[in-house]
């Protein structure tokens, strides 16, 4: 069941993205461990009018993503409200998301993080809490990859926290 649950999520996802008025409330982070850069990847895709929203009621209304008007100052709250609900450790031990940039295809934001002198990736422990406190039905989905492994989470405001185990 749990498989059918998380193929139908696969499925279903990329018909939400190309949506402009959606009705569920999801986020996707990719995460590849590149062993050979003894790096991790995080790529986190959060559609750009639901977390305009959250910025807006958290930090201020004037916030504008994805448009002329968009700041620095705005670039810079988007930074510290995804700080503040990603965290990750690997291996145990806390890590910092460097962060790399974003940019914006279509109705998705996207933005880049890296964390870097990881060389052996033995467990994971990721928390998302993007957006589950402004939409109650938020799902966070979590792929990850490695070079021997691909494994998913799919997390919410119940279970926001999940951990992978690979040795």
């Amino acid at each position: 069941m749990k498989f059918f649950k998380i193929a139908l999520l696969l499925f279903i996802f990329p018909l939400l993205l190309s949506s402009s008025s959606h009705k569920f409330y999801v986020s996707t982070t990719n995460i590849e461990f590149v062993k050979e850069k003894q790096v991790i990847q995080v790529i986190t895709k959060i559609f750009t009018e639901d977390i305009e929203q959250a910025l807006q009621a958290r930090y201020s209304p004037s916030i504008s993503l994805d448009s002329k008007k968009e700041t620095k100052t705005d670039e810079d709250f988007l930074l510290k409200y995804l700080l503040q609900k990603i965290k990750i450790k690997v291996n145990g031990d806390p890590v910092t998301l460097n962060y790399i940039g974003k940019e914006y295809d279509m109705d998705i934001t996207n933005v880049y993080f890296e964390i870097e002198d990881i060389s052996e990736l033995k467990s994971i422990e990721i928390e998302n809490k993007v957006l589950i406190d402004m939409f109650p039905g938020q799902q966070n989905i979590i792929h990850l990859k490695t070079p021997e492994n691909r494994r998913n989470l799919i997390l919410d405001r119940a279970n926001p926290k999940g951990v992978l185990n690979f040795k």
